[in-house]
């Protein structure tokens, strides 16, 4: 089961094809190459990255979480 590495809530929403949604810290994770980018959501709709914030470690993920 997939965990947000930002809050480690387990309410996460899929959205897309590799992409989910965290409804505990309201932030968006897409999923490729077994790395997860963390995006936050902007007021005008626009993407934060937040990927900066994490080490690869944190953001690393073998895909059968999902």
């Amino acid at each position: 089961m997939l965990k947000c590495p930002n809050c480690n809530s387990k309410d996460i929403g899929k959205i897309g094809p590799e992409q989910y949604y965290c409804w505990g810290c309201f932030i968006e994770l897409s999923y490729k190459d077994e790395m997860l980018s963390l995006h936050q959501v902007e007021e005008d709709g626009s993407l934060s990255s937040l990927d900066d914030l994490f080490t690869d470690e944190e953001r690393k993920c073998d895909g059968a979480s999902f």
